[in-house]
This record gives structure tokens, C-alpha cells and sequence, in this order.
């Protein structure tokens, strides 16, 4: 029976008696650049496979993801940076592809290949490795879908490969139903009107002013550098089509502009519907004989957005139908 050690036994008195001290010299110098050689060309070969993007662009059924990499914002990110994986795993998908001749990747069904954990390591303050990479620990979006309804970033982020900004109408994906309806709005970016700079997320006024507003609003906007202006801003030519407005410091009317327009549902606001909020107006002078007998709409006599009837505004809209009275005078009338 073959014995291993008997055999291992003998080489060591061979290389003992035969071999002299000078050649044993130089056999264990050898050796030892042998040793060196070999963890050099290891070391290299590991740290090719750990730390160099060419090794995934070494397979060709990556090529499409290679391609979408180096033309994204993180193409100067090392892909291992954001993909983990055992080297076990990668020994098995090396064998599939080499000797098995697997010629797609596996689908993913669902499973996150980046998690959160990985992403937020650059973008959350300040960044010595990258400085540019954009931080959210201040962003009011991030807040409500990765912290507090726990959305995974590459849901939205890179839910196609290597596409890091989400399409202008992604949101919808999610939020079913949300379309936005009204002329020259049907297909806007979510983020041209939803804003990081109020906390429920919802078109803050100046927001809707950067487009129905004047340029000093949307220099202000833009130097406050939020998410949906610095990724998602208004193109000059909607900018332009889009009709100003001017709404005065001291208007009555201080609330949101989406508690009447209702984008999702009707743009333009049906001027009935005011005496929801203003129930007790045609009780209050003449309001019952314009609006109820004579069936005159609110916005006839209370201009949009500015609402006050002044001396001025009375002299050119209350004449149209009788003589001028004074506006103060009107529950007198």
C-alpha cells in the first residue's frame, strides 16, 4: 500500500546526503523568490478581481451594464464599491459562464443587488472621497421614502441598470392614478411641481411661481439648490407658455395655490366651489343678489389671486353692470 510519508521520508534523507550545503543555499533562495513571486502574482490577480472595473467588462454578458456604467454619474466609483459578493460566488458565476456557457445574467426578481447601507455611505454629508456626490441627509423626499416608508434607493434609483436619475414621470410607478391633468401640463416631471423644500412634499407657492411667477423667483429657487430644480427644472420654453401671475404681498388669500387647483384632478378651479370655504358670503350685503339671483361667478369681481376689491378695480368691473359705488359701501348697498 502506497505510503505518502514513507515516500516524503526518503526525499528528505536524499536531499540531505546528496545535495550539498551550497546548493542547498541556493534551492532555498529560490524557493523563497518562489514564495514572493507567487504572493506578487496573487496579490496582483486578487486585487485585479477585488478593486479593478475591468474585471467585470472581463465577461462579456456585462457588457450592456459595462456600457450603462461608463456613462453615468458614478463612473468613477469602482463597481466593487457598490457590489459585494462572496468570492465563492464569483468562482461559481466565473465557472457558469466559462464552462457552462451561461450566456445571460440571472433575473433578479426583486432582489436588491445595492443596499441603502452602501449607498448612504457617499451621499450622506460630506464626502472626502467624493465631494460632488449629492447629499441627502437634508432632502425631505429622502426622508419620507427611505427612512420612513423604508424604500430601498435603487428602487428608484437605478431600477434600470446603472441609470441613476429616475425618469420624469418614475413617480407614477408607485403613486397609480397621480397623472396630472390640464393644458400644457399632461406631461410634466413629478419634481417640476413637487419640491423638497416643504415638508409633506406638495408645490409650495413660489414653486408654482417659478413658472407662473417672475424671474426673481426662479433665481431664488434655483440658488436654494434643492433636489427637483437642481435634477428636474422647468425647460425656458414651459417657463415661457406658462401664464403669470402676480399675487400681492398683502393678498387675503395667503394659502397654498393647490387648495384650488387641483392638478390630479382639474387644473383650473371651478370658482363655484369658493363657497365651500366662504359659506356665510351671500349673507353678507349684496353677495345673494349677485351670486345666487344673478348668478355671477366670485372671480367676475374678486380678481384671481389678488381677491380685494379695490376703488380702482370697482371703477372698471362694477361699472360694466350699474353705476360706481364705493366697494366699502357694498353691504350698504
Amino acid at each position: 500500500m502506497f505510503n505518502p510519508f514513507k515516500l516524503l521520508d526518503k526525499l528528505i534523507k536524499w536531499y540531505s546526503e546528496k545535495y550539498s550545503r551550497k546548493a542547498k543555499i541556493i534551492t532555498a533562495i529560490a524557493f523563497l523568490f518562489f514564495l514572493i513571486g507567487a504572493g506578487l502574482v496573487g496579490y496582483k490577480i486578487n486585487d485585479y478581481f477585488e478593486n479593478d472595473p475591468n474585471a467585470c467588462m472581463f465577461c462579456h454578458v456585462h457588457y450592456d451594464a459595462n456600457k450603462a456604467w461608463a456613462k453615468s454619474k458614478h463612473n468613477m466609483v469602482n463597481c466593487h464599491e457598490c457590489h459585494h459578493s462572496s468570492k465563492k460566488d464569483r468562482v461559481v458565476q466565473l465557472y457558469r459562464f466559462t464552462v457552462l456557457g451561461q450566456k445571460t445574467v440571472e433575473p433578479r426578481h426583486g432582489k436588491i443587488i445595492v443596499p441603502w447601507a452602501l449607498c448612504i455611505k457617499c451621499h450622506w454629508e460630506t464626502n472626502e472621497k467624493y465631494p460632488e456626490a449629492h447629499n441627502i441627509n437634508r432632502s425631505a423626499y429622502h426622508a419620507k421614502h427611505m427612512f420612513t416608508e423604508q424604500v430601498e434607493c435603487s428602487k428608484c434609483h437605478g431600477y434600470k441598470i446603472h441609470e441613476f436619475l429616475p425618469e420624469e414621470r418614475f413617480c407614477t410607478m408607485c403613486h397609480q392614478g397621480r397623472e396630472v391633468h390640464g393644458t400644457g401640463m399632461e406631461k410634466l416631471p413629478c419634481l417640476n411641481c413637487h419640491t423638497d423644500r416643504t415638508k409633506d412634499l406638495k408645490p409650495g407657492r413660489k414653486k408654482c411661481l417659478f413658472c407662473h411667477g417672475g424671474e426673481n423667483i426662479r433665481k431664488e429657487l434655483i440658488e436654494d439648490g434643492t433636489i427637483d430644480v437642481k435634477f428636474f427644472q422647468p425647460s425656458p420654453s414651459m417657463v415661457k407658455k406658462a401664464t403669470k401671475i402676480k399675487v400681492p404681498a398683502d393678498a387675503p388669500m395667503q394659502f397654498h395655490c393647490y387648495e384650488c387647483h387641483k392638478p390630479h384632478k382639474k387644473v383650473r378651479p371651478d370658482w363655484g366651489n369658493c363657497l365651500n370655504c366662504h359659506a356665510n358670503v351671500p349673507n353678507v350685503g349684496k353677495h345673494e343678489l349677485h351670486v345666487k339671483n344673478m348668478g355671477i361667478k366670485c372671480k367676475e369681481c374678486h380678481k384671481p389671486h389678488s381677491w380685494r376689491v379695490t376703488n380702482e378695480i370697482a371703477k372698471k368691473v362694477c361699472v360694466k353692470c350699474h353705476e360706481y359705488k364705493e366697494p366699502e359701501k357694498f353691504i350698504g348697498l
